[in-house]
């Protein structure tokens, strides 16, 4: 099958500091000449125009029907991927191929102008993106509805909040019914339930057919929406694949799992009476283990040091998941505590826990106030061990069957 979107070694450099070439005035030209010995001054000062590779050698396939998400830090490249993908910009080098009728969403109120009613700039930016004037009285009310701006769809849209802006230009976008839906980090502006919204939109849309690429920093968003992810560093492809490790691999930032793990000191200028130096993951015969078999005994040892009598202290240990959601946390009984050096074990006689890796965080703190709270490393669960009682784990969740379950017959 052919696919819809093919992505070949694709590169973008930008100069930084460069300056497009126009028809000067001669007010220009003699400001110009005034400034050439600072840029003399400039360039041998290391002030030169310099380059920025935005993408690096990017090459990927999407399908028809996939929705695919784009992930990476600030600067990773991602914005610049969907321009290129949606031919607002030429790549240096490469190519990107794409088979179908494009709709692209990624700056809030694209194509409105700022003058025009909301009802003027639906049939404006309908227009910008492909549709007739049929199919936009069509969509029209659905458009409205969708955008939930009735009350001010006469109103001109510069009197719009951003949120408003988005809402209406997503809507616009997405009831095109294109085959290819681009959408950039624009959801961000608005509210927890219209962004749920624009998500089922986006899923619908895929389960008719229709491709999404999706770029988002809402990893919740990205999981539910997306079967496939392609996880960017530094303007280069640095994994490829399922939705779920694309974000595993962009939560743990690459790190290769461990045992023991040394934990960042505290700020100096807290004033914390204690710290916590390492931590330790172990199997139930307290030896370190990178990673733990689901329903087997295990442990987590946590050496710390107080610097001075502490009353009411209590240290933490808490898990996440990989799409940064606090899942679990288990703490110590208060106690008035000396100076010294310390361990505290954390044990746990079975582990039900889903195979994966979870984020750890050590907190200390007081009745008072948290004086030390770091992220140190990661749990890494195995798969199952055999023998153990469990049907399937498939889309069973992250806990698995923690609970004591009885069947009686009453009859």
């Amino acid at each position: 099958m052919r696919p819809v979107i093919k992505a070949e070694n694709l590169a973008k450099q930008y100069r930084i500091g460069a300056r497009q070439d126009t028809h000067a005035t001669l007010r220009e030209t003699v400001a110009s000449a005034a400034r050439a010995p600072f840029r003399l001054f400039s360039r041998r000062n290391g002030g030169a125009d310099q380059t920025l590779w935005a993408l690096r050698d990017v090459s990927f396939e999407v399908e028809r029907g996939e929705a695919v998400g784009i992930i990476g830090r600030n600067g990773a490249g991602k914005s610049t991927l969907l321009k290129v993908l949606s031919r607002i910009t030429e790549p240096t080098r490469g190519r990107a191929t794409i088979w179908g009728r494009v709709a692209s969403l990624l700056e809030v109120g694209t194509g409105f102008h700022p003058e025009l009613t909301g009802r003027e700039n639906i049939y404006l930016n309908g227009a910008i993106l492909g549709m007739s004037r049929h199919e936009i009285r069509r969509r029209f009310d659905e458009i409205v509805s969708f955008a939930e701006v009735e009350r001010f769809i006469d109103t001109p849209v510069k009197r719009y909040s951003s949120g408003m802006h988005m809402r209406l230009a997503f809507a616009v976008a997405a009831h095109l019914e294109p085959e290819i839906l681009i959408v950039d980090e624009v959801l961000a502006v608005g509210d927890a339930a219209f962004q749920k919204k624009c998500v089922g939109k986006m899923g619908g849309a895929a389960r008719q057919g229709r491709t999404i690429l999706f770029v988002s920093h809402n990893m919740e968003a990205v999981r539910k929406l997306c079967g496939r992810g392609v996880f960017l560093e530094q303007g280069r492809v640095s994994f490829l694949g399922s939705a779920e490790d694309a974000i595993r691999k962009y939560i743990e930032g690459g790190a290769e799992a461990q045992a023991v793990y040394d934990v960042p000191p505290p700020n100096a200028e807290d004033g914390a009476p204690g710290r916590a130096t390492r931590m330790v993951i172990e199997d139930a015969d307290g030896r370190p283990a990178q990673a733990i078999v689901v329903g087997r005994p295990w442990q987590i040892r946590v050496r710390f040091t107080i610097d001075r009598r502490t009353e009411h202290f209590i240290i933490g240990l808490g898990f996440r998941t990989v799409t940064d959601v606090a899942l679990r946390t288990s703490w110590s009984a208060p106690v008035d505590i000396e100076p010294g050096e310390y361990e505290a074990v954390f044990r746990e006689e079975r582990l039900w826990l889903t195979p994966g890796r979870y984020p750890i965080v050590v907190g200390l703190s007081t009745n008072k106030r948290t004086f030390h709270y770091a992220d140190v490393g990661a749990l890494e669960i195995a798969e199952v061990s055999e023998g153990l009682d469990l049907v399937s784990i498939t889309g069973a969740g992250l806990v698995l069957n923690p609970l004591d379950v009885r069947i009686e017959k009453i009859g």
